[in-house]
């Protein structure tokens, strides 16, 4: 036993169970004991996963296949080794002191390397969560996600509503389509085609507009209406496409260059207007207001809120008496729904930089710059070097860098997996846990070509699951439309947040007095989930 001046984790052990003597509980703090004590518990048994890089770091000694952006780089983009060397001691160590001591480059600071290291008090531990090596430099999949990038910022400026139409669209999936290494959704036939190109797999992901009503229709914030119009992107103004540029971006120069914002507020109708949403965005904000419209939350529906949207285990859908608020209802489902986008970011930001520390697209477009150009001789796959996205770029640019959206570029921490679709995942699961998923949108609508205004469209399919799993693609996507994300990223981060989720779905349904089920949903790859109380 601990003595009772001893200190654990800053508490005093003679507060802990094994030192209370012969102190009395009573039954309600017994209860609550037992009830941490037992997510405690289950937590604990959960491995920490096994670190499972792709070997890119070790492979390649100038670590062309690695993040590296914000430290010192030569003429070709390739990483000082010693600067690189005080980034992995910092990591190594987990040491304060040694993350002070690495050698920045031209001014711009690394975004939170010690978050990798924090510890969740609710939920799993952050080292328990697994996902699959990253797509090797030389792989025909991680060619195919560069040629899916090249394309999509080849289209950002293209409305949603003329995909079907448009020739670049159309060049996009047909191409996509004859790549071995593409894992984007194909339709019944095998195909990737304009209604399922730069889709995600979830269900409900491929069906009707492009963009989730989540993200078009108006937002309740008390008793203000707000419609969802946001500033965007100038059409036709991208970045690091000049090799300068690029070069003093990887050596962490802030940008010289000012963002050129359109001076109308307009609906998301291109994929440069997502793109520019999730630029500034607070990481849960989606998903609160996703929530808001769910909740049907107007002044004059405050009080009953729009039930029938509920899930069906909710305990309060059917009470004669009660109507949720902190358990079951508007406060709850909000609380929820933004708590487990920190738990999803710490998750991530182990993986980004502990385990894998994967190079940005922003880089790999470097190096596929440098080889065309013969400065350099990487071992690129034929697939991306011969692509048609890369010889329109070339004819559109003047060269081969991977345009971005950003005027800063890629932000400085490692690309895989996605923040934003880890956050995605663990969000719009808590939502499926609270809504009714099989329920259909009602008042769907589509942005006209110039996003000044909305349409009424049928929305003949269209289910609550279906779009919340949509918004999560969006969200998860939107970044890899401005240039500085993987389709696996967001693969990856999508698995990774749906997992904290259910994680701390299952620590927390032991919590409550009322009789119900337990929370249901259906998983992103379509299994069905009960996590009951027991």
């Amino acid at each position: 036993m601990l003595g009772a001046n001893a200190v654990v984790g800053g508490v005093s052990a003679a507060t802990l169970p094994e030192n209370r003597g012969t102190r009395p509980l009573d039954a309600r703090t017994s209860r609550a004991l037992k009830l941490r004590l037992a997510a405690a518990e289950l937590e604990s048994q959960r491995p920490s996963a096994i670190p499972q890089p792709n070997g890119d770091e070790t492979l390649y000694p100038n670590l062309i296949g690695t993040f590296t952006k914000g430290l010192p780089h030569s003429q070709l983009g390739e990483v000082d080794l010693g600067a690189y060397q005080s980034l992995m001691t910092a990591i190594t160590s987990q040491s304060h002191a040694d993350a002070e001591k690495i050698q920045l480059g031209l001014g711009r600071k690394f975004v939170d390397i010690e978050a990798s290291f924090a510890y969740n008090m609710d939920g799993a531990d952050t080292y328990t969560f697994s996902i699959p090596p990253a797509p090797a430099f030389n792989s025909a999949q991680i060619a195919a996600e560069m040629v899916e990038l090249y394309w999509q910022a080849l289209a950002r400026d293209i409305p949603f509503t003329e995909w079907d139409s448009s020739p670049v669209i159309q060049a996009a999936a047909a191409e996509l389509n004859g790549l071995s290494g593409y894992r984007g959704p194909r339709d019944a036939a095998g195909h990737v085609t304009t209604a399922n190109v730069f889709r995600g797999y979830m269900p409900g992901n491929t069906t009707g507009p492009y963009t989730s009503q989540y993200l078009l229709q108006t937002i309740y914030w008390g008793s203000t209406p707000r419609e969802q119009m946001y500033r965007t992107g100038m059409p036709g103004v991208d970045f690091m496409t000049d090799y300068s540029e690029w070069l003093l971006g990887q050596s962490g120069l802030p940008p010289y260059r000012t963002e050129v914002f359109d001076p109308t507020l307009r609906y998301i109708r291109t994929p440069r207007d997502l793109a520019q949403f999730v630029h500034w965005d607070c990481l849960c904000q989606s998903f609160l207001q996703a929530s808001l419209i769910l909740l049907d939350a107007r002044p004059e529906t405050l009080l009953n809120y729009n039930l029938y949207q509920l899930s069906h285990t909710n305990p309060y859908k059917t009470s004669r008496i009660q109507t949720g608020f902190a358990t079951f209802g508007a406060a709850h489902i909000q609380d929820w729904v933004t708590h487990v986008a920190l738990l999803a970011l710490k998750a991530t930001w182990n993986h980004k930089w502990a385990v894998h520390r994967r190079l940005r697209p922003e880089a790999f477009g470097g190096r596929v710059y440098n080889t065309l150009t013969g400065a350099a001789n990487y071992p690129i796959h034929r697939d991306l070097l011969n692509s048609q996205a890369l010889r329109l770029t070339v004819q559109k640019t003047g060269g081969s860098l991977l345009p971005q959206a950003y005027v800063e570029g890629a932000p400085l921490h490692p690309s895989y997996p996605a923040a934003h679709a880890t956050v995605a995942g663990a969000c719009v699961t808590l939502m499926k846990a609270f809504f009714e998923e099989t329920s259909l949108v009602s008042g769907v609508v589509v942005p006209t070509t110039d996003g000044l205004s909305l349409t009424p469209s049928d929305g003949l399919g269209l289910t609550i699951g279906g779009e919340l799993n949509k918004l999560a693609f969006n969200v998860a996507m939107a970044r890899n439309f401005a240039g500085i994300h993987y389709r696996s990223d967001a693969d990856a981060g999508l698995a990774i947040g749906e997992e904290v989720a259910i994680c701390f779905l299952k620590e927390q349904v032991n919590t409550f007095t009322e009789t119900f089920q337990g929370f249901a949903f259906t998983k992103f790859d379509g299994t069905k989930m009960l996590i009951a109380p027991g």
